[in-house]
């Protein structure tokens, strides 16, 4: 009964265990993915240079300047 359930996990499992048990544990302790310290850590491991956020404009997070009539 439990094993048609089960299968498709226990497939992942063995195809990438490393993959499968970091999502697992990150799952478990509830750690957002795209947090800083975790999605830099991420980034390093994937090879890709880690960027400061950008909005949709394309612009740095920054404070920006206003004028008030």
């Amino acid at each position: 009964m439990f094993t048609n359930e089960l299968s498709p996990l226990l497939k992942e499992l063995a195809s990438q265990p490393v993959a499968f048990l970091g999502g697992f544990v990150s799952g478990v302790l509830r750690l957002n993915l795209t947090d800083e310290p975790v999605k830099s850590w991420l980034d390093k491991q994937a090879g890709r240079p880690s960027t400061p956020p950008t909005d949709t404009n394309g612009h740095q997070d920054r404070p920006q300047s206003i004028t008030i009539d």
